[in-house]
């Protein structure tokens, strides 16, 4: 069984650990509020996306997908809402700013927000098609596939906040600051682009 868990890994390693709006957000989150404060969004990466993998393992994702109307709403409010955080970054202020307000992203916020991500659904409608172990009864091998896509997934979305953490004591110097606000505004605008193309 171990040996057929093997692609699963490899799979949820290359998918979790490459750029996409989870990533984006929790980087910015590292650097405007460091790591201990952003364990709660990446908590709700994982149990949302622990939520989306179950959903899909089940057959529902596919069918969402297959929809065009419901994959339409998806790609047009991930993209909205990743222009809207491209916005909000255009003048980022860094943790200790006067005045500021914000809040990390909470649990719950990240956790539904999974819903609306359209690279999320890919990952889990893929993993799910392509991956989902050859056990039975089929909601032991929906359990195996999350656990072990959620235990890879957890660590790898922790390597871009903890990135952004370590960036931040760098990031003191306002040129710096409006230098790295500029390219996360570009790669967050092309993650909207990207679910277009």
């Amino acid at each position: 069984m171990l040996q057929n868990l093997t692609p699963l890994a490899v799979f949820a390693f290359v998918s979790s650990i490459t750029p996409g709006p989870n990533n984006i957000m929790l980087t910015t989150s590292g650097i405007r509020y460091g790591f201990a404060r952003s364990i709660p969004h990446m908590l709700g990466i994982s149990v949302g996306f622990g939520t989306l993998l179950a959903v899909c393992a089940a057959g529902v994702g596919s069918l969402v997908l297959a929809l065009p109307q419901m994959h339409l709403a998806l790609k047009v409010f991930g993209s909205t809402y990743l222009l809207y955080l491209a916005w909000q970054l255009r003048a980022m202020a860094f943790a200790h700013a006067e005045g500021t307000t914000a809040k990390p992203m909470s649990l719950w916020g990240a956790a539904l927000f999974q819903f609306a991500n359209p690279k999320a659904w890919v990952m889990a409608v893929t993993g799910a098609s392509a991956f989902l172990p050859l056990v039975q009864p089929i909601w032991l091998a929906t359990i195996v596939f999350c656990l072990v896509f959620c235990a890879i997934n957890l660590p790898c979305i922790g390597v871009w906040a903890g990135t952004g953490a370590a960036l931040r004591r760098h990031l003191a110097e306002r040129k710096w600051q409006r230098l790295f606000c500029a390219v996360m505004v570009v790669l967050t605008v092309y993650a909207a682009v990207s679910m277009w193309l």
